[in-house]
């Protein structure tokens, strides 16, 4: 298999089209949800999270790609979000907004604030347009100031950033007052910042971070990220998310290689030797012949074969083999996913892209999940294809 050249055929044939079509040119941004038999609801809600990654996505892939043609369609999300979902009173970045771009869903969630800094910093970088990063800057210093605790970064605000119920990042019936998601995204938006502006400022917030990831986020009994804990890092539940372990083995590592130069060696190591030991549990407890399961609740393995899953898994496995080429497994294993998206996640009917969750022989699970939705986006899948594409 040529990799580069199935990626490619991926972003280039079917991710890039379909988001191009996406376009809302009456009201600004992207439309917000298409169900899973292709009908667009033009008048759905506009998550910022969606709203973000889009503008990330196209900024990422007119930089990565050299294609100026699609500078256009990032500005078009930029637009939109500086708009429509920057707060304009209070600061920072809403959950939602109408189809017509006003407020309404108006939390403001510390993931979706560092998903804005994300997105405005590779607009930066693709179009140079300094108010983009003046704005990033003025979200990271929400985030600094407003967005924190004695014990670290929290999680969910209202409006004027009074500590609400963490329910947006909380599943299984817990309600966590600390993330591991919430803060392996602050890291990658501030690897992003710092990418942009080689910034020691935000380059020691994310030093901060790893330290966090090291001693309280990594459990090295059970090679895994623990997911949500209480207000002192404790843990909450026995799970493990095997897209996030994926996620974060390559994530991290590109993260902290941006620090070369100013990270100890020492914990540049250590964050080394905790990514490969999450691929490799990952490899043994969920990788299965062409494809990876969800998650372990409790000992009970989810066998759904998730999309972003699979796309993480991609570039996990592929930042394995290239550390370790003898460890042939994990090239096969790449070319063994990209196989099964190819002919299981890839919707073939026109005008859609990946269907959202299938099971292990390609058959459609119970729940019919959107194609397009606040978290169903070109983030995962199409920052897959532009990391491999980048290397």
């Amino acid at each position: 298999m040529d990799i580069q050249q199935t990626v490619r055929n991926m972003l280039e044939g079917n991710i890039i089209p379909f988001w191009q079509e996406l376009r809302d040119d009456e009201f600004g941004g992207y439309y917000g949800y298409m169900d899973i038999d292709l009908n667009l609801n033009k008048k759905a809600v506009k998550g910022c999270i969606l709203n973000s990654r889009i503008l990330w996505f196209f900024s990422e892939a007119a930089r990565v790609l050299k294609r100026a043609d699609l500078i256009e369609y990032a500005c078009h999300a930029y637009k939109f979000l500086q708009d429509r979902c920057i707060d304009k009173e209070n600061g920072g970045i809403f959950w939602s907004v109408s189809y017509d771009g006003k407020p309404a869903d108006t939390t403001k969630h510390t993931y979706n604030q560092a998903f804005a800094i994300y997105a405005l910093s590779v607009y930066y970088e693709a179009t140079g347009d300094k108010i983009a990063l003046e704005t990033a800057y003025s979200i990271f210093n929400i985030i600094e100031e407003r967005c924190m605790d004695d014990t670290g970064y929290g999680e969910a605000y209202d409006c004027t950033f009074a500590p609400v119920e963490n329910d947006k990042l909380s599943e299984n019936g817990i309600i966590a007052d600390k993330t591991m998601n919430t803060m392996l995204h602050i890291f990658e938006a501030y690897s992003g910042l710092f990418r942009a502006t080689k910034d020691k400022m935000v380059a020691g917030k994310m030093l901060g971070i790893l330290d966090t990831y090291i001693n309280k986020v990594y459990n090295p009994q059970l090679k895994r990220q623990d997911v949500f804990f209480d207000a002192g890092w404790n843990n909450l539940i026995d799970l493990t998310s095997y897209g996030h372990d994926i996620e974060s083995s390559w994530l991290i590592e590109w993260g902290t290689g941006l620090l070369e130069g100013i990270i100890d060696e020492k914990i540049k190591n250590k964050i080394s030797e905790i990514c490969s030991a999450l691929t490799e549990s990952v490899y043994d407890r969920a990788y299965r012949e062409n494809s990876v399961r969800n998650e372990c609740l409790d000992n009970h393995e989810d066998e759904k074969r998730v999309w972003w899953v699979q796309a993480e898994s991609v570039v996990g496995f592929w930042n394995m083999a290239e550390k370790y080429p003898k460890q042939i497994k994990y090239k096969k294993a790449v070319e063994s996913i990209l196989t099964f998206i190819e002919e299981k996640l890839i919707d073939k009917r026109p005008g859609s892209e990946w269907l959202s969750e299938v099971m292990p022989d390609g058959s459609h699970t119970s729940e019919r999940r959107a194609i397009v939705e606040q978290w169903k986006c070109p983030y995962h899948n199409g920052r897959m294809a532009l990391v491999m594409l980048n290397n």
